[in-house]
């Protein structure tokens, strides 16, 4: 440090020369030192983010290893420059403070923390950097690990926090520590919605029950949408109005909610709708109404050998055809069933694969429900609804050819009716 010590000589004798009391000849040459130290580590700031940002990334560049070009996206190594102008200042205080042992301590104690600060942020990109590498792998569309890295990342800054109050203080890390524990329940009641968080993300992730594009319904909390982001407190959900909603992660290991993957994993979205059936409406077909809904074409060879199996059974059984009760006989709304179950069978956008049902439901006071359970084979909303619609709009026009009335409460028209007469 021979140069070092020429210049403070120099500085001194410049000041004497001047006429200066020693005390202010050693304020200013402090101020000097300080100015110089102060230029000398920007200038380490300038060189090290240069190195980084022409070397490094140059290097970067043309590697094939994409992890790499992630790490410095995250600028994992911009934040290691800023340790260049700390360390600068940490090593060359003594020399430009030493006639003010007060301010060195104070300075290198602020540098100390500038360099823990530096560091937080430092792996605070490193993880999220990792975070992103993970999100390339095929595992993380099953396993999400979004929850345990901001834990981590809570951890790393509780280090950190704990390193700076023993730096600023002069206490022992390992009394902080033992405080901490004396504070246990109040701490646990701070951080309740972490670690309730920390166990709710711990059972989804171990379960697979969720994760980031899953289509979700939770009627308790109105959610009805696409999960966008999973952390370690709230899931955040975009409904289908567009709308943005965030649950906390301990509700959804708590509550019961509906996770829709399935059905989009299966290729099929499921129609469960009813036609609901005046019961005043239904009866035997006549063998007019017969002939003439032998005349649609999907009908007619269920319809031909629904009357042979018939007449088999009412000749094999000598049943007296004069009472309609007796023997069996072709219902309309039989009939009506045959035909949605052939008019879907043959539907383009209707898989025949999957579970198809034409079922009749508990009579109610709504009428008879002819429920339709089938799986479409366009999952996407805007047109599965466009299916469904065209499917019932059909039904409901054909109904009436059957005999058949759709139940439907009275309305104002049908009272005023009622009160002309």
């Amino acid at each position: 440090m021979l140069g070092d010590f020429d210049l403070v000589v120099f500085l001194r004798d410049f000041f004497r020369e001047l006429g200066l009391s020693g005390s202010l000849s050693v304020f200013l040459e402090t101020v000097i030192i300080v100015i110089i130290v102060g230029v000398l580590s920007w200038l380490s700031y300038i060189l090290a983010r240069l190195f980084i940002d022409k070397v490094i990334a140059t290097i970067i560049k043309r590697t094939k290893f994409k992890w790499d070009d992630i790490f410095f996206e995250n600028k994992v190594f911009t934040r290691l420059s800023h340790f260049a102008p700390a360390v600068v200042i940490y090593l060359m205080a003594g020399w430009a403070l030493e006639p003010y042992p007060g301010w060195l301590e104070f300075v290198r104690k602020l540098t100390f923390i500038y360099m823990i600060i530096a560091g937080i942020l430092f792996l605070f990109s490193f993880v999220n950097a990792w975070h992103k590498i993970y999100l390339t792998l095929p595992i993380s569309q099953h396993r999400h690990i979004k929850g345990y890295l901001q834990l981590l990342n809570i951890f790393i800054g509780v280090v950190a926090g704990l390193i700076m109050i023993s730096v600023i203080f002069e206490k022992d890390v390992t009394t902080l520590v033992a405080g901490l524990g004396a504070m246990a329940a109040v701490i646990i009641l701070i951080f309740r919605d972490t670690i309730l968080g920390l166990v709710a993300s711990v059972q989804l992730s171990a379960n697979k029950m969720l994760r980031v594009g899953d289509w979700i319904t939770i009627p308790s909390r109105g959610t009805d949408g696409t999960v966008l982001d999973i952390t370690l407190n709230t899931v955040k959900v975009q409904n289908f109005d567009k709308t943005i909603i965030t649950v906390p992660t301990y509700a959804l290991a708590q509550e019961s909610f509906q996770n829709w993957t399935g059905m989009e994993e299966s290729g099929g979205r499921r129609i469960k709708r009813a036609v609901y059936i005046d019961i005043r409406s239904i009866g035997f077909l006549g063998k007019e109404q017969i002939d003439k809904l032998k005349k649609i074409q999907i009908l007619k060879e269920y319809i031909a050998k629904k009357e042979q199996d018939l007449k088999d059974f009412n000749e094999k059984h000598n049943i007296d055809n004069s009472v309609l009760v007796n023997g069996r006989r072709m219902t309309n709304v039989g009939t009506f069933r045959a035909y949605i179950n052939a008019y879907l069978k043959q539907h383009p956008k209707i898989r025949n694969d999957m579970t198809f049902l034409i079922r009749q439901l508990p009579v109610s006071e709504k009428g008879l429900p002819i429920e339709i359970y089938v799986f479409s084979s366009d999952q996407e909303w805007a047109n599965y609804e466009a299916i469904q619609a065209d499917i019932f709009d059909h039904l409901l026009a054909v109904v009436h050819e059957f005999g058949l009335r759709v139940f439907q409460n009275p309305t104002g028209d049908d009272f005023k009716l009622l009160t002309n007469r």
